[in-house]
C-alpha cells in the first residue's frame, strides 16, 4: 500500500514530468603544458603576450623577380686599405651569374693620421731642440705616421728610453711650430686644436701621478678621505647656511626700514648739536657699501636676471639710508646733468658707471647736508652764550584767588559776610575782600 492507494488515486497518472533544461556541452580543451593550473583557471586560456604581435599579413613582402636567380660564390677580393696584393676569400652573393664589383666595402673604415711633415731648412730654422737630434725626430715622426700616434706602442718601439709624455711634448711642439710657421698669421690657424690647446707635459705628468697614487691606495686610506671629505662637506655647508641667515637678515632689516623713518631718523640725530659733531662722511659710505653688498648677494642667487633689474635692485640698495627728498634730488642732480634715469644700452660697463655716478651724487648730497647741519649747530652755540633778559621787578603782584575767577570772589565774599552777621552788604569789589577783616568781640556774637 502506497500513498496513491490511501488518496484513492489511479495508479497510471496522466501527469508529464517537466522537461529538464539541457546545458549547453564546454568545448574540451587541455591545459597546455607549461602553465600552472591557477593561471590557466583566471585567464580562460594562455595568457596574452605583452608586447603586441605583429601580423606576417601586414609586413611588405619583397618582391620577387621572375628572371631573378640568386646564388652565394666562395670569391677572391683585394681591399685598398692594404698596401700589398694580399687576395683573400668570402662568400659573395651573385645576382644571374654577374658578382658584385668594386672596393671592399669594409675598407672605408681604414682611416689614418695625418702626420705632419717638414723639411730640412724648416728643421734649421724652427725645430732645432737641444734636448733632441734631428735623428730621433724623424724617427718619431716615422713611428708617429706608422702606429696612428699611439704612444704607448712608440714609446716601446722607440730606440732611447723615452717616456710617453716626452714623445707627446716632442710631436705636438714640432707640429705647433710649423703649422705657425707656414700660417700667413696667427689669426688663421688660432682656430687649429694644435694652437688653441698646446701639450702641457708638466699637467699631464702631474695628472698621472695623481692617479697613480689613487689606484695605489688601500681600503683603509679610501676610508679615511671618504671620511674626511665628508666632514669638510658638513663644514662648508654650515658655513653656507650661516652666510645664507647673515644675508636673508640683512635683507629682511633693510626691507623692512622705511625711507620715511630713516629719514626721520636722520633728521632727529642732526638736530642736537652733539650728533652734528659726531657724524661724518663715514658712515653713510659704509651703509651704502654694506646695502650694494647685501643687493650683489642676493642677486647671485638668481641663476638667470635682466641687467636693467640687477641695476634697479642696486640703485635701490644704494639709496636705501636716503630718504625720498634725497632720491628726489639725486634724479633732479642727473637730469641737470642731462643723464638718463635708465641707460638706454644697459651693458655691463654702463650700468656700472651709471651706479657710480649716482652714488657720487648722493655722497656729495650727504657732505652739503652734513655742513649745513655743522654751520646750523656752531650758531646754535653762539645763541645760547647771550645774556638772557632779566624779569622786569614792577610787574604788579596778582595773588592766586584772583586767577580763579568769579569762584574764588564769591567764596570770600559769603565768608565776610558771615562774619559780620545779617543785615551787612558783602563787599563789592574783589579788592575790598583781600582787606584784613577786624578781631571779633563777644558783644558781635
Amino acid at each position: 500500500m502506497d500513498a496513491k492507494d490511501i488518496l484513492g488515486l489511479p495508479k497510471n497518472s496522466l501527469s508529464i514530468p517537466p522537461e529538464k533544461k539541457s546545458r549547453p556541452q564546454k568545448d574540451s580543451q587541455r591545459k597546455p603544458d607549461g602553465i600552472s593550473r591557477e593561471v590557466y583557471a583566471l585567464t580562460g586560456g594562455v595568457p596574452p603576450p605583452l608586447m603586441p604581435s605583429l601580423d606576417v599579413n601586414q609586413l611588405k613582402k619583397r618582391q620577387k623577380s621572375e628572371n631573378e636567380k640568386i646564388t652565394w660564390e666562395w670569391l677572391s677580393f683585394t681591399s685598398s686599405a692594404r698596401k700589398d696584393d694580399l687576395k683573400l676569400y668570402h662568400w659573395v652573393r651573385v645576382v644571374n651569374g654577374t658578382p658584385p664589383t668594386g672596393d671592399y666595402s669594409f675598407a672605408k673604415y681604414n682611416k689614418s693620421v695625418d702626420v705632419i711633415k717638414y723639411t730640412d731648412e724648416e728643421y734649421e730654422k724652427h725645430l732645432t731642440d737641444p734636448e733632441w737630434t734631428k735623428e730621433e725626430t724623424e724617427e718619431l715622426f716615422e713611428l708617429c705616421e706608422r702606429f696612428d700616434l699611439r704612444f704607448v706602442v712608440i714609446a716601446d718601439r722607440f730606440s732611447t728610453s723615452r717616456s710617453v709624455e716626452e714623445l707627446k711634448n716632442r710631436y705636438y711642439s714640432v707640429s705647433r711650430t710649423i703649422l705657425i710657421a707656414r700660417a700667413p698669421s696667427l689669426a688663421d690657424v688660432s682656430n687649429h686644436p694644435l694652437v688653441k690647446d698646446p701639450y702641457n707635459i708638466s699637467q699631464e705628468v702631474d695628472r698621472k701621478r695623481s692617479l697613480s697614487m689613487v689606484l695605489s691606495q688601500t681600503k683603509h686610506q679610501e676610508r679615511k678621505d671618504a671620511e674626511v671629505l665628508s666632514e669638510a662637506k658638513k663644514i662648508m655647508e654650515a658655513r653656507m647656511a650661516a652666510a645664507k641667515a647673515a644675508q636673508a637678515a640683512e635683507l629682511a632689516v633693510t626691507s623692512n626700514a622705511s625711507p620715511e623713518r630713516m629719514e626721520k631718523a636722520a633728521a632727529a640725530e642732526t638736530a642736537s648739536p652733539s650728533n652734528i659733531q659726531a657724524t661724518s662722511g663715514v658712515a653713510p659710505l659704509m651703509s651704502i657699501a654694506e646695502n650694494a653688498a647685501a643687493a650683489a648677494a642676493s642677486l647671485r642667487k638668481l641663476k638667470v636676471y635682466l641687467r636693467t633689474y640687477a641695476l634697479d635692485q642696486m640703485v635701490q640698495a644704494a639709496s636705501s639710508s636716503a630718504g625720498l627728498r634725497t632720491i628726489k634730488r639725486v634724479e633732479q642732480f642727473l637730469q641737470e646733468l642731462k643723464v638718463n634715469l635708465k641707460p638706454k644700452v644697459p651693458t655691463k660697463a654702463v650700468c656700472a658707471e651709471h651706479l657710480e655716478l649716482r652714488k657720487e651724487i648722493l655722497t656729495l648730497l650727504n657732505l652739503q647736508k652734513l655742513l649745513q647741519n655743522k654751520e646750523e649747530g656752531s650758531s646754535y652755540r653762539e645763541g645760547s652764550y647771550t645774556e638772557t633778559p632779566d624779569t622786569p621787578k614792577d610787574r604788579a603782584f596778582v595773588p592766586d584767588s584772583v586767577s580763579f575767577g568769579a569762584i574764588s570772589t564769591e567764596r570770600v565774599g559769603k565768608r565776610d559776610q558771615k562774619r559780620k552777621g545779617p543785615g551787612r552788604e558783602a563787599p563789592s569789589s574783589p579788592a575790598q575782600s583781600n582787606k584784613r577783616p577786624r578781631k571779633l568781640k563777644a558783644t558781635d556774637s
